[in-house]
């Protein structure tokens, strides 16, 4: 088998190693690199390649997924304190009008029964 070949790795492990390669992209990492990253990451994580044979049953680990979440405070905790008060406004205010449009969805939900109700008395 060549070196870098992938045919032992299964269609999860490729799809895994596409996600974590787009997230490495997606932060400015260059795409050889971001390939190099999410391989070594799938490997960290499956054992290698599962395809076929001995190393078909080993459990996976998922320490290096939770490490790279936990990494996304440290760089929150970098932002100056006035970028990240305008980021908590502007989520509060998504937030806000969210919970205004579900509480209108349901007064005109209930507005609708209600009229039904009073129509199926008035014909029956």
């Amino acid at each position: 088998m060549p070196h870098g070949d992938k045919s032992s790795y299964t269609s999860k492990q490729k799809r895994k190693a596409e996600h974590i390669e787009e997230g490495y992209e997606d932060r400015g990492v260059k795409p050889k690199e971001a390939a190099r990253r999410a391989w070594a990451t799938v490997n960290k994580e499956t054992g290698g390649g599962k395809k076929s044979g001995s190393g078909r049953g080993k459990t996976e680990s998922h320490a290096s997924s939770r490490k790279g979440g936990h990494l996304g405070g440290a760089v929150a905790a970098k932002r100056p304190p006035a970028a990240r008060s305008a980021s908590a406004r502007k989520a509060a205010k998504t937030r806000k009008a969210a919970k205004t449009r579900s509480a209108a969805k349901t007064r005109s939900a209930t507005k609708s029964r209600s009229a039904a109700k009073s129509r199926k008395a008035r014909a029956g």
